[in-house]
């Protein structure tokens, strides 16, 4: 795209936030572990997607791109010096309404993935959550995509213990 008026930016911004504002959030939640440091990425994500409308070229897909936006936003604000003083251990009551259904099932699924740890967790909420094929999320994180393969793998083996109440080796 090359430039782009003020309304046109902000008329495609308002159709960003309308088509991923909660799956965005969603992702923030389970990446972050925490509603408000959430909530904080959510914007700080829309804010990049609105100064660096004129950057995509489209060498991806517009939800790639948007995933990589907020992937990075996340690691940035989960590797914050002050964000080492939060407690990041998740239980199904501090999963808020908003990041999943009522259901117990889906409620124990999230927060089991929530323990995983971090390079699991992301693959398993962009490729499960959000729908992302492995090539996609692979162009996301700045990995290859056999890395993305035996993440999903680990992630899912790890994900089946826990669920089943088995004790992890690690």
């Amino acid at each position: 795209m090359s430039e782009i008026a003020d309304f046109d930016r902000e008329q495609k911004l308002e159709q960003l936030v309308d088509r991923y504002q909660t799956p965005l959030l969603h992702m923030c939640y389970l990446y972050l572990c925490d509603k408000s440091l959430a909530e904080d990425a959510l914007q700080e994500i829309f804010l990049k997607i609105y100064r660096n409308m004129d950057r995509f070229r489209g060498e991806c897909s517009e939800k790639t791109w948007v995933m990589k936006i907020t992937v990075n936003t996340c690691y940035s604000m989960n590797h914050s010096g002050w964000s080492r003083f939060f407690n990041r251990h998740v239980t199904p009551e501090m999963i808020p309404d908003e990041a999943v259904q009522t259901d117990e099932e889906d409620r124990q699924l999230v927060t089991a993935v929530a323990g995983l740890p971090l390079k699991l967790r992301e693959v398993i909420l962009l490729y499960y959550f959000q729908n992302l094929k492995v090539n996609e999320i692979a162009d996301a994180l700045g990995i290859t995509q056999s890395s993305v393969s035996g993440r999903l793998k680990r992630g899912r083996d790890r994900l089946k213990m826990m669920l089943e109440g088995r004790e992890l080796d690690e």
